[in-house]
């Protein structure tokens, strides 16, 4: 397997361009699933998740085609059939049980088993079968696999317990072929919930309130082909702004949306790094002394749990006590363990982890244990003393592109090796 290697303590400067975001990405990949023609969507991230999704739609009999030096997905599932998923790729990521919503409204039968990806927390489906049950669906669970069986699904009020971005998501999908109104209470208000909502009215789904805690959805026929490009990926933005707060550096970030930032900008302020936003990219200054912070997880439009494990980084090279407090999933702090190699004085209480800043880190050997806990260790590795050798870098893959390259292209030494 692949290892990143850095040698830490490097400045850095320049430019680096954001990808669209993964957490978009997926779900409009499934969504092609309720339309026959084709489907192009342009500067698709060239991620593993991505490519994991593609092989899901193809065990069902999709045409997809991945054009790599263009950046381009062609799908056309005119020639789909309710066959059960590829059970291997199902169980390979979670984003995969979004399938289950497009493929009941359209052929009002599938069997999905049930899903895999990080391990960082339970996430249960109990709200995406409660939505399509809303919707009339028959659900059944049982022996590792979820069934949802309907003659027709209907339009109906549905309040969810909790904003979930699947279920929301799932919901609005199997909702946009179903007889009638849909009302989602209480929905997910996150970017990637507005950018699917603008994929499926694009396509001929009549949405609206996405961005908001109420979703109205009025079922229509069919759809018609589009060519659709996502938004840029708010978490990689996060990340590289954090580069350029724990590296002390200068950093021009293209493609970050400063809307979609708002609490990572709020939060990266109040420690004292200087931000300038513009229209299309943000100016980071990470050179001045900061300040602990405390932060408290939260759905959007609160801090984002996808940028906890980076902050902790960050706040273990600040002087001073921090709190993390991680309110979306139970088993989150899972960096933490390998951020204490490497010198970081961290205490965990639950869901809260309480940070004594250090003077510096220590390059150690490392393992990802999840997504965003390696995007943690990248950092950690960046500003430490020696070299970190971080392992089990499949899972930073899963969610960024390239990411030694854009790290090289602003001074970093960094490299990746085979082993």
């Amino acid at each position: 397997m692949d290892k990143l290697v850095i040698k830490g303590g490097k400045k850095l400067q320049g430019e680096v361009n954001i990808s669209s975001a993964k957490n978009s990405v997926l779900p409009i990949l499934v969504a092609t699933i309720l339309n026959g023609n084709n489907c192009t969507i342009e500067n698709a991230p060239m991620l593993e998740d991505v490519f994991v999704i593609c092989e899901v739609l193809k065990s069902l009999k999709a045409n997809v085609s991945i054009d790599k030096i263009n950046n381009k997905v062609k799908i056309n599932t005119a020639n789909l059939f309710d066959n059960d998923a590829n059970d291997e790729l199902v169980r390979k990521m979670r984003a995969s049980f979004l399938i289950m919503g497009p493929m009941l409204g359209r052929f009002g039968n599938f069997k999905i088993s049930l899903p895999g990806g990080c391990n960082i927390g339970t996430r249960p489906i109990d709200l995406h079968l409660k939505g399509l049950s809303a919707l009339g669906a028959e659900i059944s669970v049982g022996h590792g696999y979820v069934e949802a069986k309907a003659k027709k699904l209907r339009g109906s009020n549905i309040y969810l317990d909790y904003p979930s971005v699947g279920a929301t998501e799932n919901i609005m999908m199997a909702a946009t072929l179903a007889d009638g109104e849909t009302v989602i209470g209480n929905a997910a208000e996150e970017p990637e919930i507005v950018d699917l909502a603008r994929f499926l009215r694009a396509m001929g789904a009549q949405i609206s309130g996405e961005g908001t805690d109420t979703i109205r959805i009025l079922g229509v026929k069919d759809f018609k082909e589009v060519v659709y490009k996502p938004i840029y990926d708010r978490i990689e933005a996060g990340t590289f702004m954090i580069t350029a707060a724990i590296t002390k550096s200068l950093i021009k970030i293209n493609g970050a949306d400063g809307v979609h930032l708002k609490p990572i900008i709020a939060k990266l302020t109040e420690m004292g790094v200087a931000i300038e936003i513009n229209e299309n990219s943000i100016i980071v200054d990470g050179r001045k002394k900061l300040n602990p912070v405390d932060i408290k997880t939260m759905p959007y439009p609160g801090f984002p749990t996808d940028m906890q494990a980076q902050m902790m980084s960050l706040l273990c090279t600040v002087k001073g006590t921090s709190i993390i407090t991680e309110t979306i999933f139970e088993n989150r702090f899972m960096q933490a363990v390998e951020l204490k190699r490497m010198g970081a004085n961290i205490k965990i209480d639950g869901r809260s982890a309480v940070i004594e800043g250090v003077d510096t880190f220590t390059g150690s050997e490392v393992t990802a244990t999840d997504l965003r806990a390696g995007a943690a260790l990248i950092l950690a590795g960046l500003t430490a003393e020696g070299a970190t050798t971080i392992s089990d870098i499949y899972h930073i893959d899963r969610g960024y592109v390239s990411i030694e390259q854009k790290l090289k292209g602003l001074g970093a030494d960094i490299e990746r090796v085979s082993s």
